[in-house]
């Protein structure tokens, strides 16, 4: 039986509880960061039955997380956030991860203003469109053998700037240095390097997009400072991930992990929650081909970073520099320390559409930020805002370092294509001043602004509730989608 609003508690106006013994099995609270009004949503899809069956994980220490971008996923729901104890059994699950592994974000500063680059952004639109291959399948421009395909899984965007696509400043500007430890290419399949080989640069389809905006509006100033952000300083927003190859990473590690599951006598309500023990050979076979994944991506953003900063020159001139601020990711599971319970300890953090929100007192955090913290990137849907945030202390203490990560989707892809809404909707969105280049229709209809929450509703619950704390807002005038 589905979920009634008399089973949710209300803790405050951005916190909502479903206690721990609500259903049979589970092992701990689900706390859901979120409003009176965007919590109407929720219960409209089997998002929060999702964070429910979350909470019976074996091993969950602290409790089954929700972000107010919460919507349904694979076995997490989109939004979803658990830490598990690899000492106590903890288990790990791909479903907490998703299958575009280490999808995420990176930030670009320009040196233009809005006003110098709106009266071109038809132009730099079309350049960046044709420098960056857009929607499925689609195969990039640096050709790589299958040997430096493992040097780029165990290396991630290091690789990249070894080999000319970026500079240091690059890897010290981005989430684990954009290479994180432990990966294994030996740990993936033949199919899947063979569809990551031609994908390194870039876009995907879906709700994956290079957004060309500005900054219509700074917060905090001090903290806008640190970061190289001021108002109508034009930004580029990256979205993308691993493509192919952590597709297929996840669908192989998913297909092995169901009679794995018999083995190690795990019962879940939900055979998409598909997991084995952190500490087993089938776990760390996962994790190994999860974090080559994880490089992969990186690499993929690193590659595309290289095409922007050629397009952007093409049109604004040589000089013309673009600086990355920052690179974060969307799914992932780490092993990190936090504190439950009053105890330190080490414990497997698996995010699904959440993002890592560290505060300044964490080492992790780049040296050039540890004064402000973590700089959080939160892509809105096209044609609305994005934003900027930064870190909070509270986001240690209550959801193991972590905030939102986007605005989160209210309508499937199919009934964005059948909604009114979809009509001539590249030209209602140039109408605005947002110029919109796609591989294909669907493109653009399956990603309308109304088939996602309001962002700025989204924002304001973590902001609210101490997750993390707005810097800037950002507006889109140029778009290319898959």
């Amino acid at each position: 039986m589905p979920l009634q609003m008399q089973q949710i508690e209300k803790v405050d106006d951005y916190r909502w509880l479903v206690p721990r013994g609500t259903k049979p099995g589970m092992l701990t609270d689900a706390l859901i960061y979120t409003d009176q009004q965007l919590l109407q949503d929720l219960l409209k899809d089997l998002s929060l039955e999702q964070a429910i069956n979350v909470a019976m994980l074996p091993g969950i220490v602290g409790r089954s997380l929700a972000m107010p971008d919460i919507h349904q996923g694979y076995g997490f729901p989109i939004g979803g956030v658990a830490a598990t104890d690899p000492q106590e059994g903890g288990v790990i699950s791909p479903g907490g991860v998703g299958f575009d592994i280490n999808c995420g974000v990176r930030l670009l500063a320009s040196t233009l203003t809005v006003d110098q680059v709106r009266p071109k952004i038809r132009e730099l639109v079309n350049q960046l469109f044709r420098d960056i291959p857009s929607g499925a399948g689609q195969k990039g421009f640096i050709k790589i053998s299958y040997a430096d395909l493992d040097r780029v899984l165990v290396d991630g965007a290091a690789w990249m700037v070894e080999h000319g696509y970026g500079q240091a400043e690059d890897l010290t500007h981005c989430e684990e240095s954009g290479t994180i430890d432990g990966a294994d290419p030996a740990a993936t399949s033949d199919h899947a390097k063979k569809r990551g080989l031609p994908q390194i640069g870039t876009l995907g389809s879906g709700n994956h997009f290079l957004e060309v905006q500005y900054v219509e509006r700074v917060f905090e100033p001090q903290i806008a400072q640190a970061l190289g952000l001021y108002e109508n300083e034009v930004v580029v927003l990256i979205h993308s991930g691993s493509r192919g190859f952590g597709h297929q990473v996840c669908t192989d590690s998913l297909r092995e992990m169901g009679e794995a599951m018999r083995r190690y006598g795990i019962d879940l309500p939900d055979r998409q929650l598909a997991c084995v023990p952190v500490r087993s050979a089938e776990g760390e076979a996962y994790l190994a081909g999860m974090r080559a994944s994880a490089n992969f991506a990186w690499a993929n953003r690193q590659g595309i970073t290289h095409f922007t900063r050629q397009a952007f020159k093409r049109i604004f001139g040589e000089k013309e520099e673009l600086r990355a601020i920052y690179d974060v990711c969307h799914n992932i599971a780490k092993l990190e320390r936090h504190t439950v319970g009053g105890r330190e300890m080490k414990v497997m953090v698996h995010r699904k559409g959440a993002t890592r929100a560290f505060p300044a007192t964490r080492p992790e955090v780049p040296d050039v930020y540890r004064h402000v913290g973590q700089p959080v990137l939160i892509p809105g849907s096209m044609g609305t805002a994005s934003y900027v945030l930064v870190g909070c202390e509270a986001a240690m203490q209550e959801s193991f370092g972590t905030t939102c990560h986007g605005a989160g989707r209210v309508m499937s892809r199919t009934a964005a294509k059948k909604s009114p809404h979809a009509q001539n909707a590249a030209k209602r969105l140039e109408e605005r001043g947002i110029f919109v280049r796609a591989e294909t229709r669907d493109g653009i209809t399956e990603e309308i602004p109304e088939a996602y929450k309001d962002v700025d509703a989204v924002v304001n619950v973590v902001h609210n509730a101490g997750l993390s704390k707005r810097v800037a807002r950002l507006r889109p005038i140029g778009v290319i989608k898959g």
